[in-house]
């Protein structure tokens, strides 16, 4: 839960720097979207196809709003490695972002 000014904590960002990938990406982005600043407006998700696989995914469109505490989780996010590279699809000038998942909730992680 962001602090009183609706910026991420500090544990909150490490545990996004630090989050154990087991199983599915699903809990991951719960959790971010637990600290997410303005989530009504700048995040929406979505089940599709993917673009380039045409396989079901799970997609979150998320912006930061030029919020510096969506910033910080970004970047936190970018610091873990394995899930930032396995669902990281788009980002674009302004702070948004695109990942994506697979569908069927299906690993493509590390076990």
């Amino acid at each position: 839960m962001p602090d009183q000014d609706g910026y991420p904590t500090d544990e909150e960002l490490q545990k996004i720097r630090k989050w154990p990938i087991e199983g599915t990406y699903e809990g991951f982005f719960t959790f971010i979207r637990s600290c997410w600043w303005a989530a009504d407006w700048g995040w929406r998700e979505e089940d599709t196809v993917d673009d380039l696989f045409n396989k079901p995914v799970h997609r979150y469109t998320i912006s930061t709003g030029g919020w510096s505490g969506n910033e910080s989780i970004i970047e936190a996010m970018m610091e873990n490695v394995v899930p930032w590279t396995m669902t990281w699809v788009q980002s674009r000038r302004g702070g948004h972002f695109i990942f994506q998942i697979p569908a069927s909730g299906e690993n493509h992680g590390p076990t």
